[in-house]
């Protein structure tokens, strides 16, 4: 047995320094193994670095809509104007460059959200896709399966795709009427036995994605549950989702088909139904990036990263879960130090004690560089935006913490429009109306209790 225990640690050692993590990983999974190495060898089965292999299919659906974004992209440089280094970080990471919208419409309630959700769906002719995260067997997670089960019934291909720990509590029964009417519907690395030997159970689907017969997206921070709606909980959440429609969906529907193919194995018929050619250029431009465990690079990380370095004026963030990495704070720290007008926007209390804590511990260091940093007083805040300068705006479902940055499949859209730059900003300043801002006198007042207590919930900070 303990030789057996020694050859473990030594090859499973050796496997975690060839993965190259950070250092501070690596030195916890090191330990883990030499002075617990059962537990170390149930944990490396369950959390370890079990590939997703989806590049085969990433190059076959996204073969086209990336070649034809790539063509696209000589006509964007000027709608891009000077933030085209921006948008080149994802091209360079084989994300579709900036392509242009016949509209993008911003929703900040989850009320008009499904109903424009709902209007899109009630249009669809040849196809809905939808991919969610959490979907709640609630009255509005039915409304939406009954209308789905219509557009089945009349003819329309329906795929729906929930992960399966977010939207565990969907049962048979609720299923039942989707599966009779025609719906295709899959699970997500659905946790069982069979998928964790080779898939770790910590890799999930955040993403917030409909597409509407390849013409017509949604997505952002809204799931679909009552929490979202005023319709039927009166502290609902304060989140933020976009419409859009022309080219710049195709990529969404790329993820969608990727996705779907990762949890069935099958792929639908390309058609020019799914991937229809744009009918007029439109006068938005959007850029949709995405990120996940089967990436190569940390595609949103690296995005953010640069939209903060590259922020000459203003940088306003809203994300409810901020535990970032330590490149992330130093950015956002030295943007202040530049004198850009960096704030930063969270929920006085989200719905996780231990992020609240860990997300605190962060903010004496921007404090002490100059950044301001609130607390949103209504209710919990999901959304996750950014406002930079006066020309590019970005929501999309990844939070600034490192299960979106390495764990979570996510989404962002980056729009390069002054005018929706401008909504999004308007929105910001009403909801700093509702904010508390945190001074560096509040964190003085701190109890020892407190203190000690954010600087443990730091310590956890990778698993967050």
């Amino acid at each position: 047995m303990t030789l057996a225990g020694v050859v473990w640690v030594v090859f499973a050692s050796a496997a975690i320094l060839l993965q190259r993590r950070s250092a501070a990983a690596t030195l916890a999974w090191l330990l883990l193994f030499v002075f617990l190495p059962i537990v170390g060898f149930l944990a490396y089965r369950l959390l370890g670095p079990l590939r997703l292999e989806r590049k085969r299919v990433r190059r076959q659906v996204g073969r086209g809509v990336v070649e034809d974004a790539h063509r696209a992209l000589a006509t964007i440089r000027e709608a891009c104007g000077d933030e085209l280094p921006l948008a080149m970080v994802p091209v360079a990471m084989n994300e579709a460059p900036p392509l242009r919208a016949a509209s993008v419409r911003l929703f900040l309630d989850g009320k008009s959200t499904y109903a424009a959700i709902g209007e899109a769906i009630a249009a669809a002719r040849h196809h809905v896709h939808l991919e969610y995260y959490i979907w709640e067997p609630d009255r509005i997670g039915t409304r939406l399966r009954d209308q789905l089960v219509e557009r089945a019934r009349a003819g329309v291909a329906v795929r729906l795709l929930v992960d399966g720990t977010g939207s565990s509590r969907l049962g048979r029964g609720f299923m039942r009427p989707l599966r009779d009417a025609g719906v295709a519907v899959a699970w997500f690395n659905p946790v069982s036995l069979r998928w964790i030997r080779t898939r770790r159970v910590d890799f999930r689907t955040h993403r917030k994605i409909v597409v509407c017969d390849g013409t017509v997206g949604f997505t952002g921070g809204m799931n679909v549950t009552e929490s979202h709606s005023a319709e039927f909980s009166p502290a609902y959440w304060r989140d933020t989702h976009l419409r859009i429609e022309g080219a710049a969906v195709l990529p969404m529907q790329r993820l969608f088909i990727e996705d779907w193919y990762f949890a069935t194995e099958q792929l639908p018929a390309a058609t020019a139904e799914l991937f229809p050619p744009p009918t007029a250029a439109g006068p938005r431009v959007v850029q949709i990036v995405a990120s996940g465990p089967d990436h190569d690079h940390r595609t949103i990380h690296r995005t953010f990263f640069t939209a903060i370095t590259r922020a000459r004026e203003r940088l306003w963030l809203t994300t409810p879960y901020f535990v970032p990495d330590e490149s992330t704070l130093t950015a956002l720290a030295t943007a202040a130090l530049r004198g850009v007008d960096v704030r930063l926007l969270i929920p006085e209390h989200g719905d996780s004690r231990l992020v609240d804590l860990a997300a605190r511990s962060y903010v004496p260091d921007l404090l002490a560089s100059g950044a301001r940093v609130y607390e949103y007083l209504p209710r919990f805040v999901h959304a996750k935006t950014f406002v930079v300068d006066d020309d590019v705006a970005i929501v999309g479902t990844a939070n600034l913490d490192n299960r979106s940055f390495q764990l979570n499949f996510e989404l962002a859209a980056l729009i390069y429009d002054r005018e929706l730059n401008g909504e999004l900003a308007a929105a910001y300043e009403a909801d700093l109306a509702d904010s508390r801002e945190i001074r560096a006198a509040d964190l003085t007042r701190a109890s020892l209790a407190r203190r000690l207590g954010e600087a443990s919930a730091r310590l956890l900070s990778p698993l967050l």
